[in-house]
């Protein structure tokens, strides 16, 4: 397996994603990287055992900063605080069997509006006003209004990450979340991309899901939240 299609990756998709694929979404000071804050809430750094990472991430982040780290289990470095954190499992679809669905409807920036009231509704995880920028949003309509949507995130080499799979309370149980999800990968494999996802470890109903389209689990990361200590107003 190339370095591009390499399982290691994703052990920290967020810094693979913001050194490569992502650039150009991202904000950098030596080692370490985030995403513009419009457009997603994560931060990276190349290694956390690495001091000099840490020092580069807090110039990063400035005085009183926050960092929203997604990967491998954190113990909170000098100078910074815990704030929150929780686990998640992380699954990939090379097997899932891709399925178009022409009832999908491409989403764009004109549904933006709609997408962050469905997401503080839904709950299915981070989503900004700009997070769509990073492409492949569908969703589904019932009488004008967005009922389901879901689209992709991370990409770290040629892994796609489908991301913000939801569906109003309403209309859940009728399939929509398993028919966005495999449109979805139909869309990626068609790139030569594998897809992978992210779910918190408390959803159960998400991870039946998925294991039934035929994810498989891989690791169980961690998200941590750290604040700069003692420089803020």
């Amino acid at each position: 397996m190339d370095a591009l299609n390499s399982e290691l990756l994703l052990d920290n998709p967020a810094w693979w994603s913001l050194i490569g694929n992502h650039q150009r979404f991202g904000q950098s000071f030596g080692l370490a990287r985030r995403y513009q804050p419009e457009i997603s809430p994560f931060h990276a750094i190349s290694d956390v055992r690495d001091s000099q990472s840490w020092i580069d991430l807090e110039a990063l982040v400035g005085p009183g900063g926050t960092a929203v780290l997604f990967g491998e289990r954190i113990t909170t470095p000098k100078g910074w605080t815990y704030v929150g954190g929780g686990t998640g499992v992380q699954m990939t679809g090379e097997r899932v069997e891709g399925r178009l669905d022409d009832e999908c409807l491409e989403l764009s920036d004109n549904d933006v509006s709609e997408m962050l009231d469905l997401v503080a509704r839904a709950q299915p995880g981070p989503f900004a006003p700009a997070t769509i920028k990073l492409g492949g949003y569908i969703g589904f309509r019932e009488n004008g209004k967005l009922i389901a949507m879901a689209g992709c995130r991370l990409n770290p080499g040629n892994w796609r990450g489908i991301s913000a799979v939801c569906t109003d309370e309403a209309h859940r149980g009728k399939g929509l979340a398993a028919r966005l999800v495999r449109s979805l990968v139909a869309t990626i494999s068609g790139q030569g991309q594998i897809p992978f996802l992210h779910a918190s470890e408390t959803n159960l109903n998400a991870i039946r899901l998925y294991e039934t389209l035929g994810f498989k689990h891989r690791i169980k990361p961690s998200w941590t939240i750290l604040s700069v200590e003692g420089k803020g107003e």
